[in-house]
């Protein structure tokens, strides 16, 4: 939605959109280590969020993302409290930004343009931020940012990295360093390959790991660890550590901490972004990894008079480097099948590193992408189809999967052929199937085809489905490859199929009398499923855990759901209107499962394993004295009090069904400000409507 044409409310409701992303987004990069999101689409909704609330000022929220650093610290763990705020950096994105930067200071200290004033330009490590105590030359108190003012307390670990001295010499009383740890390359790909060969977990990237490995409660894991440390910058200080950035970091150089070699003195603007690409053109090779490069005000006290914003400093702002990218050869192009029969095209490249990450993979999308073309027919790439032998630049931005973002026509190959994709699965050789309007071809064959068949049971048994311990992934295709199961039913026959099935583990690779029956007893454990699991195992397009879930709690057992199922086969009827009041369940959603149980295999397929097992019901809130138990009810507009989700959920607790449309059958619409055609909808309709205020006061007691 263009920002000039919001409108008040609609602003209102992108703000509350925007927060909820934002804050999960931290939550999952500071917290949990793993994130959500590659960092130039977390940077384009900071953006997004900043240009609505400076167009709207009155609508910024409380809880606003850019009043906010990092995430808040997970409860259980020590804490501690900075005594400076850490803070982020403000970011710069191209040229006209960093013109803007030095405009901005120059108006704010009065300067003119032609006076002088200093930068140092450093590269901007891709780590876990930390700060580190000292008193009296001695390592005291280790602390990540946290949400900038409270952070986790990690000095136990950080005592374990080499490049963090225990003491210091000629240092103030007070000194707080700051700085960043990291992973080089070398040492990550040696601890994932160790991690690899204890079955433990690999690492996505050097920063998740350095991260992970800072925040151990066990140290000594930490101290098997390759972490490394550069310190740029300082909190507390007892008294000052020079006159200018350049003075301080050379005096924390010689008490012992490791500073960046490519920091440099810049002059202006100019020499700021000539040392950038300086910097860009040495990144794959630095054996770190870096996203961009930070620019500083160079005298201390001229970063004094500047100080702070709420959660950026005015002297300081990150240039962040582009998506990264990068060229190479396409060796081949491969064709992968998915559980859902899907056909995906996939690029062998020549590998090459790409900010710090070595790609020999790529996605290719499907087969208008290879042909140059988008969903709707129209060019993309200036309409250059992607051939093997190609010369193909690589696009990768944080850690999604790499993609083919471009060909080099001038270097292909004089006997290159245009790529012809398969209308057969290349597994099974059934036939593969475009349907009208899907950018997919998918393979018809169904549990006959050994790819669907084995991502189909990996599926069956991931930890949101059955969750059978002992019988992962790896388990499966080896089952799978020996015969053994081909469709999920036949891991509840396993043990009646081989008596004991001791003898056919035992010869197995890693498998003895205690694997084997221990895997016999989870397999059974599993027999007793709650419906909502079952029908999120069952694999089927479109259908996701939340779904499954709401499907569950509407239909209550496996019985209704199978029975109300089969009965909207035709698409029409009480059955199917049923399917499609459910919030949450569209028409391509409700398809997908219709047309599931009306295939004769799948179908028989799902009844056998169905009779292996006993489907618990669904857990039916309990509606004693509501209001509003049994009816629909419609939300629409904003809510002022209380999130949508909340509501929602709220209303499903009292045993309201909640639906996303208007329709005779709805029995009360709650709007809030900015209620459009569902209120005129339900209005023409005579359906009752309330508002926020009315809602509260109706389910208030209940």
């Amino acid at each position: 939605m263009n920002i000039a044409e919001m409108t008040p409310d609609e602003a209102k409701a992108e703000l509350a959109r925007l927060a909820a992303l934002l804050n999960q987004a931290n939550q999952a990069y500071y917290i949990s280590d793993a994130p959500q999101m590659p960092d130039a689409d977390y940077d384009s909704l900071r953006r997004r969020n900043a240009e609505i609330e400076t167009r709207f000022p009155d609508l910024k929220r409380t809880d606003s993302p850019s009043e906010q650093v990092g995430a808040r610290v997970a409860d259980g763990i020590a804490k501690v409290e900075h005594r400076v705020r850490m803070l982020s950096l403000g970011n710069a994105f191209d040229r006209d930004d960093v013109a803007a930067f030095d405009t901005s200071i120059r108006k704010y200290l009065g300067l003119t343009v032609d006076a002088p004033l200093a930068y140092t330009a450093e590269p901007k490590i891709d780590g876990l931020s930390l700060a580190l105590r000292y008193e009296n030359g001695v390592l005291v108190e280790a602390a990540t940012r946290g949400d900038g003012a409270v952070g986790e307390n990690v000095t136990a670990n950080a005592r374990t990295i080499r490049d963090i001295p225990e003491t210091v010499q000629d240092a103030p009383r007070t000194l707080e360093v700051r700085g960043e740890v990291y992973m080089s390359h070398p040492d990550f790909a040696s601890l994932n390959e160790r991690q690899e060969q204890v079955g433990g977990k690999r690492f996505a990237n050097p920063r998740n790991a350095a991260a992970g490995s800072l925040r151990q409660l066990d140290a000594s894991i930490t101290k098997s660890r390759p972490l490394r440390f550069f310190a740029y910058s300082w909190g507390e200080l007892s008294e000052p550590l020079g006159e200018t950035q350049v003075e301080a970091l050379a005096r924390l150089a010689k008490m012992g901490f490791s500073t960046n070699p490519l920091t440099r003195l810049c002059a202006g603007p100019d020499e700021l972004l000539a040392h950038y690409a300086v910097i860009e053109e040495q990144r794959a090779t630095l054996g770190y990894d870096i996203d961009g490069v930070v620019y500083k005000v160079n005298d201390l006290a001229l970063q004094g008079r500047l100080g702070f914003r709420s959660t950026t400093p005015r002297w300081a702002i990150a240039h962040k480097f582009p998506a990264e990218l990068a060229w190479t050869r396409l060796e081949a192009i491969d064709i992968q099948v998915g559980r859902t029969g899907a056909l995906s095209p996939v690029a062998r490249l020549t590998p090459v590193t790409v900010g710090g990450v070595v790609v020999s993979n790529a996605t290719l999308h499907n087969e208008d992408y290879i042909a140059g073309r988008d969903a709707r027919g129209e060019e993309i790439r200036g309409g250059k189809d992607i051939r093997v032998g190609d010369w193909v630049q690589v696009y990768r931005a944080g850690d999604v999967i790499p993609k083919v973002a471009d060909v080099d026509l001038g270097k292909r190959p004089s006997e290159s052929q245009a790529y012809r994709f398969p209308t057969s699965c290349p597994q099974c050789h059934s036939d593969a199937i475009r349907e009208e309007g899907d950018a997919v071809r998918r393979c018809s064959g169904g549990m006959i085809c050994p790819a669907q068949a084995v991502e189909k049971m990996k599926h069956f048994v991931s930890r949101a489905a059955f969750d059978i311990e002992g019988l992962g992934a790896r388990q499966v295709e080896q089952f799978h490859g020996d015969g053994w199961i081909r469709e999920p039913a036949d891991i509840f026959t396993l043990r009646d199929r081989f008596g004991s099935g001791l003898q056919q583990l035992r010869n197995r690779e890693g498998w003895g009398d205690k694997s084997a029956t221990n895997l016999f007893t989870a397999i059974d454990e599993k027999r007793h499923i709650p419906l909502g699991r079952l029908i999120f195992a069952l694999g089927l397009r479109h259908v996701g855990e939340a779904a499954s879930n709401l499907l569950a709690t509407h239909y209550g057992s496996w019985e209704a759901f199978e029975t109300a199922i089969t009965r909207a086969a035709g698409k029409e009827g009480p059955d199917w209107d049923d399917l499609m009041s459910i919030d949450g369940v569209g028409v391509v959603m409700a398809t997908s499962l219709v047309t599931a149980f009306a295939q004769e295999s799948e179908r028989a397929s799902i009844d056998r394993l169905v009779a292996h097992l006993t489907v618990g019901e669904a857990r039916r809130p309990d509606t004693e004295g509501s209001p509003v138990a049994g009816k629909t009810v419609v939300f629409t507009g904003t809510l002022e009090k209380m999130t949508r989700a909340e509501a929602k959920a709220r209303a499903e607790a009292l045993g309201a069904k909640v639906s996303g449309s208007v329709s005779a059958k709805t029995d009360l619409l709650v709007a809030g400000p900015g209620a459009g055609s569902k209120a005129k909808k339900a209005a023409d309709l005579g359906i009752e409507t309330l508002d926020e205020d009315g809602w509260l006061a109706l389910i208030g007691a209940a």
